[in-house]
């Protein structure tokens, strides 16, 4: 027999149609979700840094 052969008694199934689609949107929403979310995230919650406090010193 070659190796290469399928058998003649495969059990092969294909799988509910539904199931690919609900594995394509996890697929999905694991992928962008995250992106989204850090984007959301990053950039407004910074909270404001307060600037440096500089004295202008005089010679005399």
């Amino acid at each position: 027999m070659d190796a290469n052969s399928q058998s003649a008694n495969s059990t092969d199934t294909y799988s509910h149609p539904l199931a690919d689609i609900v594995g394509t949107m996890i697929a999905f929403l694991t992928l962008t979700l995250p992106v989204f979310v850090i984007a959301n995230y990053s950039s407004s919650n910074l909270p404001n840094q307060p600037q440096p406090v500089t004295y202008n010193m005089q010679n005399k």
